[in-house]
């Protein structure tokens, strides 16, 4: 017996030249396939009686105690390292593989029986993916669009201070965000800059434009958190960079990841200071922004502003990461450990025999007290419907539980991940957006923050297009029934088909 390691040099996804594809054909081969029905070639003189796929899934996570390290950079280095030699946790092999091999493999990666999964061709569909960028089928494809760039050619600084600006990515650009960092990275009156980075692309212009504005004298401090999995390496680079053009580079707080997405601006405006905000539920990464749906508030309310400049005096070391200092105007976990603070207004006005209503959007939720809470609420009568794109502990449509709780998961186009949180509060509604789902990885582990939408305006539009428009998607949308399983919404007779998100696009 003998294992074949695929060359990682070698591409996966193989086209075959027109010759065998056929005039005005595109045809490819995993190079897994290729392997398999010419590994005979490898071993001149034998016999080959079979040749079986199989991958390999390590744990990935990595164990480092802060309390114990003085240098949590040097310490993450010394675990990527070993990353590869993790302690297995799954085996994927092909159907067909004979039993004897397949123990055989257990054995070596001290698996048990339940960490098998057979698998009826190829064990790694993500290879699949680079078909979309090497077919060129326009037909096939998700037609371009161009998004709205409502801070082009403008001062931003100059429109923020005359009023909130909110961009709902990818239909609003994500480079409205980096003209404000660029700009204050160039402007004489800046005198500050302070942001958290979790996930970057490669070649960041974020990084980019901290590193020049360091270069001309600003004081930046960036909290970078090594600890974003899978990207940990990558962080690991954009600190030194930083470090090298003289950015004060930190690492957060100790027990927790900093998830929060933040950017402060220190503005010298005639004898004051203004300070300029950036909130976002998604992370400053321009890749994710035209794939993902997420919201950008940039705002100059001295409120949210002094929040987040407490916030990051935490962050930094400078002030400990006290609860009774909670900011008033951002909610900050873990400053604020009461997951179910902000959602118990509307069961007590249900209870008082005022309606009451939450729309919740997010990536998942898990967290059992905001589940207990969101069943409380169901049965004070309040009116609850969440759009949860992934996973989902709670059960909605349960007889004297959470008859009213509608459950619906939107997949299409683009990967949702905005988290918008809106309560009815009697008539007089509150609206937020957030970096945090309803997790308890979220809610007990990271600092987070929940940000109110306090302009009318941009709350009526956040409500419309990221809440309302999907609660009305009858083609993407997944509805979860109490017996946990889901089925997709199609219109009814008469209905109108309505999807979301090409609404959104339509509006462009």
């Amino acid at each position: 017996m003998a294992i074949v390691r695929a060359p990682r040099s070698l591409s996966r996804i193989v086209e075959l030249p027109p010759s065998l594809a056929g005039k005005g054909r595109q045809a490819f081969v995993l190079l897994s396939a290729m392997l398999a029905a010419f590994v005979d070639e490898l071993f001149p003189g034998m016999t080959v009686r079979g040749a079986y796929q199989f991958r390999v899934t390590r744990n990935s996570e990595l164990v480092v105690d802060e309390d114990e390290v003085e240098n949590l950079a040097s310490a993450l280095r010394s675990e990527l390292v070993g990353r590869g030699y993790r302690p297995a946790v799954r085996l994927e092999i092909a159907h067909d593989c004979p039993k004897p091999i397949v123990r055989t493999l257990l054995q070596n990666f001290e698996l048990g029986e339940n960490a098998v999964y057979y698998i009826d061709g190829p064990v790694n569909l993500n290879r699949v993916i680079q078909v979309n960028d090497l077919v060129q089928r326009p037909e096939l494809k998700y037609p371009p669009f161009t998004p709205r760039n409502p801070l082009e050619d403008e001062n931003v600084f100059g429109t923020v201070a005359r009023g909130d600006v909110l961009l709902h990515h990818p239909f609003d650009s994500f480079s409205g965000v980096l003209e404000l960092l660029k700009q204050a990275s160039t402007d004489p009156d800046v005198l500050a800059i302070k942001q958290t980075l979790y996930r970057t692309g490669k070649d960041s212009a974020i990084v980019e434009a901290l590193v020049q504005a360091a270069r001309n004298g600003k004081d930046v401090t960036v909290v970078v958190e090594l600890r974003a999995r899978f990207d940990e390496d990558a962080n690991l680079g954009v600190a030194d960079r930083l470090q090298e053009a003289g950015v004060q580079v930190v690492y957060g707080v100790v027990g927790f990841k900093t998830h929060a997405k933040m950017l402060l601006i220190v503005r010298r405006e005639g004898r004051r200071l203004r300070r300029y905000v950036h909130l976002g539920t998604g992370n400053y990464h321009s890749g994710t922004a035209r794939a993902y749906t997420d919201l950008s508030l940039i705002t100059a309310d001295p409120d949210i502003g002094n929040d987040v400049n407490l916030l990051f005096q935490q962050l930094s070391g400078l002030s400990t990461l006290d609860p009774a200092q909670a900011p008033a105007a951002i909610a900050v976990h873990p400053a604020q450990r009461d997951p179910q603070a902000h959602r118990t207004r509307d069961p007590r006005l249900a209870t008082a025999g005022r309606p009451g209503r939450i729309i919740a959007k997010m990536n998942a939720l898990n967290e059992p007290q905001v589940v207990q809470a969101l069943y409380a609420a169901s049965q004070a009568g309040v009116q609850i419907d969440l759009i949860v794109r992934g996973a989902c502990t709670l059960r909605p449509g349960i007889p004297g539980v959470s008859d009213n709780i509608r459950v619906r998961s939107i997949i299409g186009r683009f990967l949702e991940h905005s988290r918008v949180y809106w309560f009815g509060n009697d008539g007089e509604p509150e609206l937020f957006g957030a970096s945090a789902d309803w997790l308890e990885r979220n809610l007990l582990r990271r600092v987070e923050t929940c940000f109110p939408i306090r302009d009318p305006a941009l709350a009526e539009r956040v409500q419309r297009e990221a809440l309302l428009n999907y609660l009305a998607d009858n083609t993407n949308a997944w509805e979860l029934g109490a017996d946990g399983r889901y089925r997709q919404r199609a219109p009814t007779e008469g209905e109108a088909p309505y999807t979301a998100q090409q609404v959104l696009l339509e509006s462009l």
